[in-house]
């Protein structure tokens, strides 16, 4: 079968194509199919960047919705929703791509290369893995880098945008290509097509690009992390970096009605909610502790202590369990209502209270163990049937 032709890499803004089909097989499980062409604008998946998408019309008028493009021995495959009789070999078809979907994976795959050659310049990273996703780029490099450093590597990019410089696409001769430096530099069988922008990024690419830096819009970071010896970056770019902006502007909007602070303020007032909640935290600790010394008091040296609290929570639980374990050598047991249930926490001095808290999480659908004198977890039972089914087990 014969190869077919790529539009898209000479004309990235090409949407539109008249085409021949080469081949058309149907898959039965789906009720579709997929369809080779002689020549096509759809961009097949490949080197980190998605599949285009769009549509394929017979000359009867019938539409067919492609999903999917993938390459296989030159020839590009296109995965369409139905395959109707009329779409046979040699048949004209007209294809047209999703251009929303494609202009923005060219902004991603662009602002993919600026940022990359940046950080090839300024730290010697190289891109070790790389993806456009539905929501962010993401990009692994093979150094660390200091989030200082990726500050300074992301307003170097955005400048290389601004400058509005073009996008170049070359196909050197294998002398040439010797002779040159460029990121991805590795034995490629075929032709080689290299990617060049002006002042950030040369490197071997068969994907969609914009035409110049300047269509790119915006390149943000929005977080990173470490990752195999490297950094793990999260990127967006375009329309997605507005969008991300515009989400974010809502998110400081609705803190600021929340605390009741202006937008270049809002930091201030949760540094004052966080005070005010740890100086709240220190006096709830401060209380809890007279309450639990209260409880104690009230227990008899040998008798079982189970005593029902709410608003717990873990670490309130096994205070109140050792503390009651100071006053008696009998069973101990916090509980506090919880909205699946219970959670408790077992002790006993000197004690071993691991198979009570194994039958009572059999008996009442529970997670939990621990040490042979404290036990904590949770059940699907109210406080007072565990309360009734440790009066009952507790010789266990």
């Amino acid at each position: 079968m014969q190869r077919t032709e790529k539009y898209f890499e000479q004309d990235a803004f090409r949407t539109e194509c008249e085409s021949v089909i080469l081949a058309a097989e149907p898959d039965e499980k789906t009720g579709g199919g997929r369809i080779a062409l002689d020549g096509t604008v759809f961009y097949p998946e490949g080197g980190g960047q998605p599949a285009d998408r769009g549509t394929l019309t017979l000359p009867d008028g019938t539409v067919l919705r492609v999903s999917d493009v993938h390459e296989q021995a030159g020839v590009i495959w296109h995965t369409v929703d139905a395959l109707p009789a009329a779409a046979a070999p040699g048949a004209a078809v007209a294809g047209c791509i999703d251009w929303d979907w494609r202009f923005d994976k060219m902004q991603q795959h662009t602002g993919e290369h600026i940022l990359s050659g940046i950080l090839h310049q300024m730290f010697g990273a190289e891109n070790v893995g790389f993806h456009v996703g539905t929501e962010v780029v993401r990009m692994d490099t093979s150094v660390p880098i200091s989030p200082e450093g990726l500050r300074q590597a992301e307003l170097a990019a955005n400048r290389i945008v601004w400058q509005d410089v073009p996008v170049l696409i070359s196909y050197p001769t294998r002398e040439e290509l010797a002779a040159l430096v460029y990121r991805s530099k590795k034995e490629i069988e075929g032709q080689v097509r290299i990617v060049t922008i002006p002042g950030a990024d040369i490197c071997a690419c068969c994907g969609t690009h914009t035409r110049t830096t300047g269509q790119v819009g915006q390149i943000k970071i929005l977080a990173s992390e470490n990752y195999k010896g490297g950094v793990r970056l999260s990127v967006v770019c375009g329309a997605r970096a507005l969008a991300a902006a515009q989400a974010m502007r809502a998110r400081q909007a609705e803190i600021g009605a929340l605390l009741s602070a202006k937008a270049d303020q809002t930091a201030v007032a949760v540094h004052r909610v966080y005070d005010e909640y740890t100086a709240l935290k220190f006096t709830h600790f401060g209380l809890c502790s007279q309450l639990f010394d209260a409880l104690a008091q009230l227990t008899a040296p040998d008798a079982d202590a189970i005593r029902t609290l709410p608003g717990l929570d873990p670490d309130g639980l096994h205070r109140l369990a050792v503390r009651l374990t100071e006053a008696t050598t009998g069973l101990c047991a916090a509980l506090t209502p919880t909205e699946k249930g219970t959670g408790y926490c077992l002790a006993r001095r000197d004690g071993d209270v691991r198979a009570l808290t194994k039958a009572l999480n059999a008996a009442l659908n529970g997670r939990g163990g621990g040490k042979p004198g404290i036990c904590q977890g949770s059940c699907a039972a109210t406080p007072e049937q565990v309360e009734r089914f440790l009066k009952e087990n507790n010789k266990l």
